[in-house]
Parts: structure tokens; sequence; C-alpha cells
């Protein structure tokens, strides 16, 4: 388990020549390891502008060590209040050569997920560019609407868009934890990309699938909607989490957009 970054309550950035045009966030994160793992093989990273999530695969300590190079070298990748999602794709073959390097002594190959936001100038403005690689996921909650942004790399979202099984089957379908694209095992990375658009009273939620196998998005919603701060959030996610049986590492952030310059 690899924690980067803290907890802000309020953090704002302007942007470039134009001092006038500020963003400000807030934003926590937590993880646990659960109550059935021995071990944490979850990391994530929560400094501005990079916010990510990475569930590591192929032992206590290769997954441990994989998760943990994935946001160590998303950190290294912060050069500033805004990054290109290039920064993202040089920081993900950064990490998978040092995978690589942990993987020689595998049998079953090392490897991780990793979702996550950053902030990005888009359009003479600022946006979220999300990404993903693999089942772990990010959220938006505007209004009262919850939004899955990311789609799950995985067997049953595949069977899910084929019409073969429903989305409430996922979860407890026989290949509910295959994957099909993650950070490693001697594969070049391959992350999708989403532009969103920074509103005043959004949240981002970016979590492991340690929480989203716990606590159904009906609940997440709810949770959201009562608008705590962030950390206070966070840590009633987890124990959602927990309450339903905490089967798996948990992590979660969640990144609060609290004002957005004026439009004329």
């Amino acid at each position: 388990m690899t924690e980067i970054g803290g907890n802000n309550s309020g953090h704002t950035i302007a942007l470039p020549g134009r001092e006038d045009q500020t963003f400000t966030f807030a934003w926590a994160a937590g993880t646990h390891t659960g109550h059935r793992r021995a071990a944490n093989e979850d990391s994530y990273v929560a400094r501005s502008p990079m916010f990510a999530v990475a569930d590591g695969m192929g032992g206590h300590s290769a997954g441990d060590l994989a998760s943990a190079a994935v946001v160590e070298r998303l950190d290294d990748a912060i050069t500033g209040d805004f990054l290109p999602a290039r920064a993202v794709e040089r920081a993900l073959e950064r990490a998978t050569d040092y995978i690589g390097l942990i993987a020689q002594d595998s049998e079953l190959g090392v490897g991780t997920t990793v979702t996550g936001a950053i902030i990005t100038e888009h359009h003479e403005s600022a946006s979220f560019a999300v990404f993903n690689v693999g089942d772990s996921r990010v959220y938006s909650f505007e209004g009262d609407a919850l939004t899955q942004i990311t789609r799950d790399h995985s067997v049953v979202q595949d069977l899910v868009d084929a019409g073969l099984i429903s989305r409430d089957e996922a979860d407890d379908h026989p290949d509910a934890n295959i994957i099909t694209r993650a950070i490693g095992f001697n594969a070049a990375p391959s992350p999708d990309f989403w532009m969103v658009p920074i509103q005043r009273g959004q949240r981002l939620l970016i979590c492991s699938d340690g929480l989203t196998r716990e606590v159904p998005e009906g609940e997440l919603s709810r949770q959201l909607a009562e608008r705590r701060d962030p950390a206070e959030t966070v840590s009633t996610l987890i124990d959602s989490a927990l309450d339903s049986g905490g089967r798996d590492n948990i992590t979660a952030i969640i990144v609060d957009v609290l004002e957005v310059p004026t439009v004329d």
C-alpha cells in the first residue's frame, strides 16, 4: 500500500495567464485492507492535479509493488497546476517497464488496475481528464445523479454490453474477478480517456472495486448526496463496504468542485 498526498479542504488554481479565472477544489482519500485480505495491495495519489487509485494483482508483495509503481510514476508526472493527458500515458509506460522487472520471478504475472482524473486545460478552460485501465471506477455526482464515467475492462462488462447478462447479475457472476486490461503482464498500457467539464458542485468518486463490489450504486448516490465534507464521506463509504463484508481492499478518493470562474 502506497499513499501519496492527503486531504485538502480548499485548493485554488488559476488558468495560466488568466489569474482572474480560478477553480477551487477540496478532496480526501482513504484506504483499508478489508476483513479478508492479509495485505493491502491498493495504492493512491491524491495531490492536485492528479487523483488516482491503483489495485494491484500478483500476490501480496508483487501486487503492492505494482500499484505503488503506478501511483509513484503518476505523482512524478506532476509539473504544475494542469497536466495534459499525454503525461498520464508516459507515466503508465514508465510504470509498465518497472512492473516488468518485478514480474521476472513471478509465474502468474504481476499487474495492477488504475483509474483516476487529472485537471487539464481544455478549450480555454479546465476539465477533468478521466482515465481508466481495468475495473476500478470513476463516478461523477452532479445534482442528484450519479454517473459512472469509466467503463470496466472486464469479462462481465463485455457480457453486459453484449446483452447476455444484466448489470445486477454482473457482480455475482463467476467471472466477476477477470479483467481484460491491466498495467503490467508484459502488455503495453492502453488507457481509455474521457473529457469531463468541471462544474461547480460536482463530486468525483474514484475507487477500487473493493468499494463497488460491496456498496450498490444507489447507496453510493445516497451518501454522496448528503454533501458531507470529502474526508467524512470517504470514511463513511469505506465503513459501508466493511459493514457489507469487506472482502477486498477498499480505496476511495472524493474530489469536490467548490468554485469555478463566473461566466459572463
